[in-house]
């Protein structure tokens, strides 16, 4: 098996692909203005860089240099683009005997309102959704097939194929999702996937300047963004540094030798997180962590190529520039060249010093995690600067321990609480990002048997605890699922489509359990809007005593107090333990129900239930 892959991949990439007569410039267009001035052009056509290429005059942009690749289909050309340049478009030319080609790179004014209507940051303050454009709602099905493109598949039988979802589905649904409580969207990658085979998570790129077109057009997502901003909404963009997709031009047709990280025969990473900061690792484990690939579809990139790493950043800021992304997400985030990462981060929060960026740590433990992250870690190989990170480790070793496991000096829900305790690791706790499942992993709802209760409990930990929460779509109508294969978490969400028999957008098309749930997510969701202490406050947590945990969020305006009882039968607990923080209080309110507490005496638990008492 794998000779035959290593055979495909000797074809695949030695093989010469037909180029059309065009000439592309990437980034496809820039601005003026920008904090930092300087932009390196991509320029890709047939031959472009045999000829002589020269750059028109333009008022206010310096042309440093011209660097044609080994690729005679290539050109770089560094630009300054000085605060004097006016919005125009700038001509490249290539002359090549008697034939001049031709490519132009528009040049626009800045959008207004960097870090207040865009740009504005995701944080502890908001509801993230995460969705897949393809499974979540077909509002267009005129792009459902594409001529031309190699996966000619549709068919929602089949939890392997596309199935049509697109993002005037999404902008369908917005009043939905502000109905519910969310107020940031997170798509699974949108940019081109033209690969032969399934590809509907959107991690396989192809172009990194063009939506794929099965779920819509450059203008679309721009649509999507304006919809979110004039509903006070936010939008998060999925990115992918580490890898690409096989059949991207730039893989097919390669600028120069060293674009990727290519090996004798093929070889992929290894998974193994432990070796980047492990003081006896060999460097026989880091290089195949770092420059393995992540499977034989998905080309490892070389981050240490400048033009590759120039490319990759210039990408992340035209898109937060170009749609007004408000957050960033980062992909397989521990496979990356991390100082390359740091370079990354470094550029785009100079230039959007409020946008948000989250990094995928799907490690195990918290020293693993935190080592990714701004921390505060000593003596360590490497000091990174990425703000937050997805909290891997509340999941695996907190929520999902607390209601799975029996309790014990060390299990069920004390993992929970020593997990927390770790939270010293990072410099801003606040910024982790934390759910309860994501398109990677089995649907909560199944890992914990469908008990109703106990997801009431997980949810209602998820919007009250410290961090970003993130829902995953589907969590709001008991979707379940499992991971083998990936396909049956990644399902639709009924009455996406025409003519779907059930429509869960709608209370009327809910069962009873669903709507019993989506009213739960909602009312805990549309507190925490107005809840300076959800959003913003301090976390203080007592040691858990037999099965139940207690813990408050808080600040000068508002005490909420939380009390998780993990255990089958009822359980008492007295109110006088928590004085601390329970002094000055007499009664707390349950958000969710409406019912009242006395904080003066003892407090009676319902089996496998949690309150949420606002205290008074």
């Amino acid at each position: 098996m794998l000779k035959r892959v290593c055979l495909l991949l000797v074809v695949v990439l030695g093989s010469f692909v037909a180029l059309a007569q065009e000439i592309n410039c990437y980034p496809t267009n820039w601005w003026v203005g920008m904090k930092n001035p300087k932009v390196q052009v991509m320029v890709h056509g047939k031959d472009f860089g045999k000829g002589v290429i020269t750059v028109a005059d333009y008022p206010g942009v310096v042309v440093e240099k011209i660097q044609p690749a080994e690729n005679p289909n290539y050109v770089f050309i560094d630009l300054i683009v000085s605060s004097a340049a006016k919005p125009g478009k700038l001509e490249i030319s290539s002359k090549l005997g008697k034939n001049t080609m031709k490519a132009g790179l528009p040049l626009k004014a800045r959008r207004t309102g960097n870090g207040v209507t865009y740009a504005q940051g995701v944080r502890s303050e908001d509801l993230v959704y995460l969705l897949i454009p393809d499974r979540f709602s077909n509002g267009n099905p005129a792009n459902d097939k594409i001529p031309g493109l190699l996966d000619q598949t549709l068919n929602r039988d089949s939890i392997f194929h596309r199935h049509g979802g697109d993002l005037q589905g999404i902008i369908n649904h917005l009043d939905y999702l502000q109905d519910l409580g969310i107020t940031a969207l997170w798509s699974l990658p949108v940019w081109q996937n033209n690969m032969p085979d399934r590809t509907e998570h959107g991690y396989a790129i192809t172009n990194h300047y063009k939506v794929e077109p099965r779920i819509g057009t450059n203008e679309d997502y721009l649509r999507l963004s304006d919809e979110l901003h004039k509903r006070g909404m936010k939008l998060i963009q999925d990115v992918i540094y580490n890898h690409t997709g096989l059949y991207h031009f730039f893989v097919q047709d390669k600028p120069m030798k060293d674009w990727l990280h290519e090996w004798p025969s093929y070889t992929g990473t290894n998974y193994k997180d432990q070796v980047l900061f492990d003081p006896y690792a060999s460097k026989a484990d880091k290089a195949k962590m770092l420059d393995g690939w992540f499977t034989p579809m998905m080309p490892d990139l070389n981050q240490g190529n400048p033009y590759v790493a120039n490319f990759l950043i210039q990408h992340a800021i035209w898109s937060v520039e170009e749609f007004g992304v408000d957050g960033w997400r980062v992909d397989t985030y521990i496979y990356n060249d991390l100082d390359f990462m740091n370079r990354c981060n470094k550029a785009l929060l100079e230039e959007y010093p409020r946008i948000s960026i989250f990094g995928e740590t799907w490690v195990h433990g918290v020293p693993n995690q935190a080592y990714f992250t701004e921390n505060t870690l000593g003596d360590v190989p490497f000091r990174s600067n990425l703000p937050g990170t997805t909290d891997f480790q509340t999941l695996f070793y907190g929520i999902q321990e607390s209601l799975t496991k029996p309790f014990g000096w060390t299990d069920g829900v004390n993992k929970l609480y020593t997990t927390t305790a770790q939270d010293y690791m990072y410099k801003d706790p606040m910024k982790q990002v934390i759910f309860l499942d994501n398109h990677d992993l089995a649907r909560f709802y199944s890992v914990i048997g469908e008990d109703t209760a106990k997801y009431k409990m997980a949810l209602s930990w998820l919007l009250t605890f410290r961090g970003i929460p993130q829902l995953y779509y589907g969590n709001e109508i008991l979707m379940t699922g499992f991971t083998n294969p990936d396909g049956w978490v990644r399902l639709d969400f009924k009455g996406g489509w025409p003519g779907d028999k059930e429509n869960k957008f709608t209370a009327a098309g809910r069962t009873d359990k669903e709507n019993a749930i989506f009213n739960h997510i909602r009312s805990l969701a549309q507190f925490r809007k107005k809840s300076t202490a959800l959003q913003t406050g301090k976390l203080m947590q007592f040691v858990p005593e037999d099965g139940v945990y207690v813990y408050f969020r808080y600040d000068g305006n508002q005490t909420i107090m939380c009390i998780m009882n993990t255990m089958t039968e009822a359980k008492t607990i007295e109110g006088k333990r928590f004085h601390e923080r329970t002094a000055g209080f007499n009664r707390g309110i349950d958000i969710p129900t409406g019912a009242s507490y006395s904080l003066t005496g003892s407090i009676s638990l319902r089996p496998l239930s949690m309150l949420v008492l606002e205290l008074k």
